[in-house]
């Protein structure tokens, strides 16, 4: 997930440290600010994915913040506040939070809440930025990165095997003939497309499929072709 920037809005400065630390141990960078003020500039500055926003702040608190920003971005708001209170919570959500955890929070629930709701967000198309991501049952290729990943861990893909999923992935449901996946891959004539396409498609089901003998993503039509199952 190194590639998601989180903004971290807190006026507590050990509060700000140690969710960053948990951020970072998972991989996801992160940028820091007091308060609702400063987020909104921090906003402007850096292409931030995920907010997770306090409520009680000086200057500009929490629920203000969050009406702000929702002006002009649907990047996904974690409320964080020491406050329990249904009425904070309700508050934070109708103003346009689409998460809320209470102080003291327990580390592992909050990285839990920011992976599901960065896959909202990215994965699902509500992401405005350059990345492109297309999902088929826990198995992801970003287009950006180039990289694909099977239940968020990264699967380490040559680049050949790549284009082949990358093929597969974008048209899933399509069966594509063995002369066809060579001539758009390698974009050469068909010299033993078989037997080259064939080694390819067996190390890619070694990498994303649980049973290779039996795969649940990658299917062979008999007399056909490939396709990657719907």
């Amino acid at each position: 997930m190194n590639q998601y920037t989180v903004l971290v809005v807190d006026d507590e400065k050990e509060i700000r440290e140690a969710i960053e630390i948990y951020l970072k141990n998972d991989g996801i960078t992160v940028i820091k600010a007091q308060d609702g003020i400063e987020a909104i500039e921090k906003l402007k500055e850096h292409d931030i994915h995920l907010i997770i926003l306090d409520i009680m702040m000086p200057r500009l608190d929490g629920i203000n913040t969050t009406f702000k920003i929702r002006e002009e971005k649907n990047i996904p708001i974690i409320i964080l506040s020491a406050k329990s209170e249904d009425t904070d919570k309700i508050l934070g959500l109708q103003v346009g939070a689409d998460d809320y955890v209470t102080k003291p929070f327990n580390p592992m629930e909050l990285i839990a809440r920011v992976k599901s709701q960065l896959r909202r967000y990215v994965r699902l198309g509500t992401y405005e930025g350059t990345e492109k991501v297309v999902e088929l049952n826990g198995l992801a290729l970003n287009e950006a990165a180039k990289e694909v990943t099977l239940h968020g861990d990264p699967v380490k893909l040559t680049p050949i095997e790549y284009k082949i999923v990358e093929l597969l992935i974008k048209n899933a449901g399509r069966v594509f003939s063995i002369d066809e996946i060579y001539e758009r891959v390698w974009k050469e004539p068909n010299y033993n497309a078989e037997n080259t396409v064939a080694v390819h498609i067996r190390k890619i089901r070694e990498k994303i499929e649980i049973d290779p003998k039996n795969p649940k993503y990658l299917k062979v039509v008999w007399g056909i072709g490939y396709k990657m199952e719907k």
